[in-house]
């Protein structure tokens, strides 16, 4: 099922919640609602599934439009943080919830419900839990039952509340590739709120950055990472360095002593901010042609495949991140104290305050 959100807006009294939202969801993919908090992402997906009404706009599934349609029409399925597990019923009975309420004319027969189960028991591979209780589970086997039943009645959208968000770091990692790999499996069109930016980027099709209501920039995790349209989405998506003392003269852009020769090239003097993803700034021994500076070396963190190294330039009193693989530090053969030199291999430029200018 696609879905297409027109100029959707939504007041509450005189706060501006959504500010003429518009995006498109393809049918079978994933749509990852990404920002800070109290941006307005799970107040959209509310009004998605029918839980708020929208102050005016429009929600097309499959180019009907639904924004009056009662939350049980609209064949949505949820999944939240907190699980919402019921605590007296067993797993098997949790997930068969939704079938046991469907109206009598269109509920299954208990044969049928409890096939269904099973299969979904299956699915999620917790078959040997069906008569367990949720106190007896941990929090990533409750929240694959959670998914169990959030696709019980088979749902045409289904709907992700910050799923993991209660999780530890491994089974959060566990659960999104599980997730997602069940996800295309069935086709089911889904649509994620998240502030973790590592979860947008490894499981959406397409990412939705939102900010104090508004839609900054949608599109897949790689073009939003190397083509930000601001610097609200750069500095959001991923870490960066900004060199907020760089410049633009007579075509190029000097950062320090870096110089690069943009195309097209810009005739008036500027002041920009240039940034730098600490992946993207080389570390030297010695000095090499075209480095911004020298920098002296105040942290280095070993984290498993990556070394963190921070450095202090005398332009700026904050700290500029690079990041480097454990063969690299080596190579580099530094420590804590010592002077390295400083080279981007790509640069993002924006126009003071928030225009982006060139990627190169």
């Amino acid at each position: 099922m696609s879905i297409q959100i027109k100029n959707l807006n939504k007041h509450f009294g005189k706060f501006h919640a959504l500010k003429d939202i518009n995006l498109t969801a393809d049918s079978g993919s994933l749509t990852a609602l990404l920002g800070p908090s109290g941006c307005g992402k799970t107040t959209l997906l509310r009004i998605i599934a029918g839980l708020e009404t929208a102050s005016d706009g429009q929600i097309l599934f499959d180019n009907q439009d639904v924004s009056q349609v009662p939350v049980r029409e609209r064949q949505v399925g949820f999944m939240f943080q907190h699980y919402a597990l019921f605590r007296h019923m067993n797993v098997a009975d949790n997930i068969a919830f939704g079938l046991d309420v469907k109206p009598r004319a269109t509920r299954p027969s208990k044969e049928q419900i409890a096939q269904k189960v099973n299969e979904l028991l299956k699915l999620v591979q917790l078959e040997h839990l069906a008569k367990a209780f949720p106190s007896q589970l941990s929090g990533g086997q409750r929240q694959r039952i959670a998914l169990a039943r959030a696709l019980a009645t088979e749902p045409k959208l289904l709907l992700l509340d910050e799923p993991f968000g209660a999780l530890d770091a491994k089974v959060r990692k566990e659960l999104r590739a599980w997730l997602r790999q069940i996800q295309q499996e069935l086709g089911i069109t889904t649509i994620l709120v998240t502030h973790d930016q590592e979860e947008a980027l490894e499981m959406a099709d397409q990412i939705v950055i939102m900010n104090h209501g508004v839609v900054e920039q949608i599109g897949t995790g790689d073009h939003l990472y190397h083509e930000p349209k601001n610097v609200f989405v750069n500095e959001f998506l991923g870490e960066t360095n900004a060199f907020e003392f760089a410049k633009i003269e007579q075509g190029e852009l000097h950062i320090g002593g870096y110089r690069e020769t943009l195309n097209p090239r810009p005739t008036e003097r500027q002041n920009v901010s240039a940034y730098v993803r600490p992946h993207e700034l080389d570390l030297y021994a010695t000095q090499p042609e075209n480095a911004i500076g020298a920098a002296e070396i105040v942290q280095i963190h070993h984290i498993g495949a990556v070394v963190r190294v921070a450095l202090r330039l005398p332009e700026t009193s904050k700290l500029i991140w690079s990041a480097l693989s454990p063969a690299q530090f080596k190579a580099l053969n530094v420590q804590t104290g010592d002077t390295v030199w400083l080279l981007p291999q790509q640069t993002s430029i924006f126009r003071l305050p928030e225009m982006v200018e060139y990627v190169i």
